[in-house]
């Protein structure tokens, strides 16, 4: 796989070690690069494969950004009631964000 330059990464320590991950932003801006290219030029074999790449890898980031975000959320009505969705809630009671 061809080295992203565009990509600006973000370090995570992981077990001592420092790992690279591009961010949502530096892969929506090599993504719309490449839509741009195509649309002017269009891409090799490479660009093409790398292209789809980063679309999974941006669809799993932003999958993963959304989940973590309902499953933080609780929803409550007028009256003040907590409604939040059964199912929502027993997520957050597995991961130990709810005491009830």
């Amino acid at each position: 796989m061809a080295k992203f330059e565009v990509l600006k990464y973000k370090k995570m320590k992981l077990g001592g070690l420092f790992m690279a991950e591009p961010t949502m932003d530096s892969l929506l801006a090599r993504i719309n690069e490449l839509a741009h290219k195509n649309k002017t030029d269009g891409l090799t074999d490479e660009e093409t494969a790398e292209r789809d790449h980063l679309r999974k890898q941006y669809l799993k980031l932003f999958r993963e950004s959304f989940r973590s975000q309902v499953e933080m959320m609780q929803v409550y009505d007028k009256a003040g009631k907590e409604v939040t969705p059964e199912k929502v809630r027993q997520i957050q009671r597995d991961k130990g964000l709810r005491d009830d």
